[in-house]
């Protein structure tokens, strides 16, 4: 968020402190060998968690120029850095805005970090929350658009509040399972294939590269579901040659500290670790 190092009301100031401890972060990561991609979750103008600000970055000009100044600031500073230690990412999850807005957009950023930085690998989360791909960008290069994997939520987010869909408060616990059916519908990984694999197919028929950025599922689904939803899901990602990232290390969705309580943990320096994930992890 760049509320770490900037604030609403002055989107020109910039903490240089707290940028230092970004460099630490990348500094990390090229120490334990870990790649690290630097994510504006929060720009001026747009994020996809509350509050909403005041200002649209796809309507207004302001916020845009504002992130502009702050993807600038970071393409300078991390100028030279190799892709395989650094890589940016503009926007966390846009909305379901209209693609000429989003392109503008996306557009705008790429040009501002190429212009200090013209070898950075940039990666763009796909439209509509990261599910589709923004097909715009096919002739920008060295950009790998971001997809989702919490299809469908009633498994990733059953009994989770934050959404507020009605059906992950009151399904039936003894009713879920995987492979699904609701209503008729089933839910299994010829499912995951048409809402997660096909929406991207053109995108990779015109030369597209597509990494998952987020997935994982929460701790209220029952474990066995989730490590068989996962298990699908994983392996469609395999099938296709995809990279992916989980949602989270430790935490609610976590490989550990979950806190479900359906888990026999191990002790691993002080956590709860989750075996059967971290297996599925490896495997995967």
């Amino acid at each position: 968020s760049y509320w770490c190092w900037s604030q609403e009301e002055d989107w020109y100031r910039i903490d240089e402190n707290i940028l230092q401890e970004i460099d630490k972060a990348v500094e990390y990561g090229k120490q334990y060998g870990l790649h690290v991609n630097l994510n504006f979750h929060r720009v001026p103008g747009y994020c996809i968690n509350a509050p909403r600000v005041p200002t649209n970055l796809f309507e207004d000009e302001a916020p845009l120029q504002a992130c502009i100044h702050h993807w600038s600031t970071f393409a300078s500073r991390y100028k030279g850095v190799p892709n395989k230690t650094v890589s940016f990412n503009l926007i966390n999850e846009a909305p379901a805005v209209e693609v000429e807005k989003y392109d503008k957009v996306a557009r705008a950023l790429v040009n501002c970090i190429r212009e200090k930085d013209p070898n950075r690998l940039i990666i763009v989360d796909g439209k509509d929350v990261g599910r589709v791909p923004l097909m715009t960008l096919t002739d920008v290069p060295n950009i790998i658009q971001s997809g989702r994997g919490y299809d469908p939520m009633l498994i990733s987010h059953f009994r989770a509040g934050w959404p507020g869909m009605k059906q992950l408060m009151e399904f039936p616990e003894e009713k879920l399972q995987w492979p699904l059916m609701v209503d008729g519908v089933k839910y299994d990984q010829e499912y995951l294939r048409e809402s997660s694999i096909l929406p991207w197919k053109e995108w990779v028929a015109k030369g597209g590269k597509v990494h998952i950025g987020e997935m994982g599922c929460f701790n209220k689904t029952p474990h066995k579901v989730a490590l068989a939803w996962l298990e699908d899901l994983f392996a469609l990602f395999k099938e296709q040659g995809w990279g992916w990232s989980l949602w989270n290390l430790h935490g609610s969705f976590g490989v550990l500290d979950s806190e479900r309580e359906d888990v026999k943990y191990e002790n691993y320096k002080g956590h709860k670790l989750d075996r059967q994930l971290l297996e599925l992890l490896k495997r995967s």
